[in-house]
């Protein structure tokens, strides 16, 4: 396993992602602006929509049209110091059902170093869960991110600082642990917290912790996560570890709507990916990731993923995603490789 991490992080050709602490759906919501700050009120819509088709190469094959995500916001500001951020889920793919209420958060904002946001919010771990969602290089998350970030949304208060113009970024918060929409049913709560730091114009990296009680006040869950990303020209590189141990919340679900694996008492995954810019509208990327469900059991639970993929940009607010996903189980031996293909509009 460290053989495993050692080659993943030597390699470190990252993707120079958006290193934003996002604490929703946007790349630069206003909790994190910190220049150009209107002493007025103002109000912004916006949102985006993914429709996707999905072809699923199992021994009965399967194949569905979809919404990945189709978001709508308003986020603004009420003076100098104080902004809001408001947005509903409403594909019933991701959500099971109705729309509901995903992000929702007040920020104090007055000082970059010691910005305040309380509501609903994503957990400030690893540099692919605080990748908006339109920003991602390839259709799905890592497995390890859907799986070991979860869940990935909550309620909760966080202390952050810093911006894109500062070397320096970091998040705590304290948040419920059950996700959003569940009560919280002790009086402990989870520990967040992630800080990232520009090393040179051209590598920047981050380490993230959660320790946490997600089902009661006696069986702990300690996380730790650590990432990297280099841009060279027009290449882009990122690798990130999670490593998670303790308990975990079954009814929190996976990342984005997927299914929520059974755990061991130990756990770990990383990825790898790589992107090559063409040119303004054509971006290959290669991403190979591992996932081991129980590193205390041998094969049994471990797999790894490779994906194979293309985006074109129409332009800057429309986007095509291809994606091949070559799935390989040890311990089992099905025919499992997907063709994923989405479409997303920004507004």
């Amino acid at each position: 396993m460290k053989t495993k991490i050692i080659i993943l992080f030597s390699i470190f050709f990252a993707l120079q992602f958006n290193t934003t602490f996002a604490q929703g759906c946007e790349d630069d919501t206003p909790a994190t602006a910190t220049t150009g700050v209107p002493s007025t009120s103002s109000s912004t819509v916006f949102g985006y929509i993914q429709p996707q088709y999905n072809n699923y190469f199992t021994d009965q094959g399967e194949n569905t049209f979809n919404f990945k995500r189709a978001r709508l916001g308003v986020r603004g500001r009420v003076n100098r110091s104080f902004s809001y951020y408001f947005v509903l889920e409403t594909s019933a793919f991701i959500g099971g059902g109705d729309a509901y209420l995903l992000d929702a958060f007040v920020t104090y904002d007055k000082n970059k170093w010691a910005k305040i946001s309380l509501g609903s919010f994503k957990q400030p771990f690893g540099r692919e869960v605080t990748t908006a969602c339109h920003s991602l290089t390839t259709i799905d998350r890592s497995i390890v991110a859907d799986q070991l970030v979860a869940p990935q949304r909550d309620m909760g208060l966080m202390v952050l600082g810093g911006s894109n113009k500062t070397k320096f970024k970091y998040a705590v918060a304290l948040m419920n642990g059950r996700g959003l929409g569940v009560k919280d049913n002790n009086e402990k709560k989870d520990v967040i917290g992630r800080a990232s730091y520009q090393v040179l114009d051209f590598m920047n990296v981050g380490a993230s912790f959660r320790y946490g009680y997600p089902n009661n006040e006696n069986d702990d869950r300690t996380t730790y996560g650590i990432d990297a990303s280099v841009k060279y020209k027009d290449l882009t590189v990122q690798g990130e570890y999670i490593y998670d141990e303790g308990d975990y919340n079954r009814a929190a679900g996976g990342g984005c709507g997927s299914e929520p694996l059974e755990l061991g008492e130990k756990r770990d995954g990383a990825y790898i990916m790589a992107s090559y810019n063409i040119n303004e509208k054509i971006q290959p990327v290669f991403k190979y990731e591992y996932f081991d469900q129980d590193t205390d059991l041998k094969k049994i639970g471990y797999q790894e993923r490779m994906t194979i993929g293309l985006n074109y940009f129409f332009n800057k607010k429309t986007r095509l995603q291809i994606n091949y996903q070559a799935n390989i189980e040890t311990h089992i031996n099905i025919d499992n490789d997907a063709l994923l293909m989405q479409m997303q509009i920004r507004f």
